[in-house]
């Protein structure tokens, strides 16, 4: 659950430089040292499980003298990723009571490992859900694996003995594909999906859940019964011939992926229309092409404007543009910004995290008419909200606003954007957005990294554990940040070292 808006990190080849005592490996031809920055809390780094509530350098493992770090990928719910100079996908801060994240994100605690992927593999880009990842090589070709819900039907690359205590539920393609009848309105709403931190209180479900993750750890020989296992090891998804993805998102229970001719694919659960397709599917194990720009023109979840009004629709069809340019995936909620600039929003609406000017749940993809006017960057969405940032660097927010994830000085919840209009800001351009759980991140153009919402695991960086609901600059001494990707309670910054 991140966003867009961000740079291309990558940078110049390896060479054969010492690291030094932060773990920083020079990027040869840039002049500068890259380093990744961490704080919040990660369980398998946080000292005596108490949260880093300040910018702390992530050190390479040894392993990796000679490279560098490329980018950052935030991380799921207990454990952080990035990405080497040299494509490795790295992993580290989960634990092995942690369930979930154990599995998905590889045995890898304090010290990054390169997760179990083919050695050839080189990772452009990658992203995670709660407890699924899904990651690009240079040629297009994706990867995904973790929570079985959210792998598609695929060719698996890699066994039990290569990711942990990972196993692979043949029959899950067939259980998959079945399509269940819609939930009702209100069964879709009795839970968030939301996973807790590491002493918050968990619904029923939730708990159930988490049983049944833990159970995941368990190594081959344990009693555990195969339905209960849960994850998936990594395989290669299919889509149709010629299809080059480049871009990819990830959801609390369903990922989004982008060609390079700007269409957008979906799959996972799609139980509140977060997948686009026009209806509340429950499962689509195999990806789908979501007609964005189509249904945002023509289909029935178009705004009530529009609809009969002939001029309305021509306007909009002017503006709407031709193809998408960036996705991001919310808990239960997408968004994607067109080539023109438009933002178009679909999935669960509960917290107003669609922008639609109501609580409802768009099952297809549509404008967020009342900032039609604004041309749009970025976006970036997290559990129950949604923030997004326009070509000349302003803020906009929406959706629930319980920890002050919003940034706009309440707790009130917005059900259409609002621009985000702190005097901190004044004279700032954001150019990169990225969403945790319940906090929000931006980079200005200065490259300093404004943070604000849920604060309990020091996530924001600011040496505390108190929420903010506007933005405050994280201070990160003489870092330049590059790009920004919030994880689950934790932050990362890809930043330019100052000597």
């Amino acid at each position: 659950m991140n966003g867009g808006g961000g740079v291309e990190a990558g940078l110049g080849g390896g060479g054969e430089e010492e690291m030094d005592e932060d773990g920083v490996c020079p990027a040869l031809g840039m002049g500068k040292e890259q380093v990744v920055l961490m704080w919040g809390y990660l369980p398998g780094v946080s000292p005596q499980r108490s949260p880093l509530l300040a910018p702390v350098p992530v050190r390479l493992p040894l392993a990796a003298t000679g490279d560098a770090w490329r980018d950052v990928c935030g991380g799921g719910c207990g454990f952080a990723m990035a990405i080497s100079e040299s494509g490795k996908l790295l992993t580290w801060g989960s634990t092995d009571d942690m369930g979930q994240s154990y599995v998905t994100a590889g045995k890898h605690e304090e010290t990054p490992e390169a997760f179990p992927l083919p050695s050839d593999v080189v990772i452009a880009r990658a992203d995670t859900g709660w407890a699924h990842c899904v990651a690009i090589t240079e040629e297009g070709v994706v990867y995904t694996w973790g929570w079985k819900e959210c792998v598609p039907t695929g060719t698996v690359i890699a066994d039990q003995s290569s990711v942990g205590t990972l196993e692979r539920d043949e029959s899950q393609s067939a259980s998959a594909s079945n399509q269940v009848s819609p939930r009702s309105h209100v069964s879709s709403r009795t839970s968030s999906g939301a996973a807790s931190g590491p002493s918050e209180s968990r619904g029923a479900e939730e708990s159930t859940k988490r049983r049944r993750l833990s159970s995941a750890k368990q190594g081959p020989d344990s009693s555990t019964s195969s339905d209960e296992n849960l994850s998936a090891p990594p395989c290669i998804v299919t889509f149709n011939t010629g299809v080059k993805i480049t871009a990819v998102a990830a959801g609390g229970r369903h990922t989004l992926a982008l060609s390079d001719f700007g269409q957008v694919w979906g799959w996972g659960y799609g139980g509140e229309g977060q997948l686009g397709l026009g209806s509340r599917i429950r499962t689509v194990s195999s990806p789908h092409p979501i007609p964005c720009i189509e249904s945002a023109l023509y289909g029935k979840d178009r705004p009530a404007a529009m609809k009969g009004n002939k001029n309305a629709e021509t306007q909009i069809s002017k503006v709407m543009g031709n193809c998408v340019k960036a996705i991001a995936c919310g808990g239960r909620h997408s968004v994607v910004v067109t080539d023109s600039g438009t933002l178009l929003t679909f999935g669960w609406g509960l917290y107003g995290q669609c922008g639609q000017g109501n609580t409802d749940d768009v099952l297809s993809p549509t404008c967020v008419s009342s900032i039609l006017g604004v041309k749009m960057e970025g976006a970036a969405a997290g559990l129950w909200h949604t923030v997004c940032i326009s070509v000349d660097g302003d803020v906009y927010s929406f959706g629930g606003n319980q920890f002050g994830q919003l940034g706009t000085g309440s707790d009130e919840a917005e059900t259409v954007p609002k621009l985000v209009d702190a005097s901190c800001l004044e004279n700032k351009n954001a150019r990169t957005v990225s969403c945790g759980a319940r906090h929000s991140a931006i980079i200005t153009d200065e490259s300093e990294v404004f943070c604000w919402g849920w604060n309990k695991y020091g996530q924001l960086g600011l040496g505390d554990s108190m929420d903010r609901n506007v933005p405050c600059i994280v201070p990160m001494d003489a870092y330049r940040a590059l790009n920004v990707s919030c994880g689950w309670w934790h932050t990362l910054v890809l930043a330019e070292s100052p000597t």
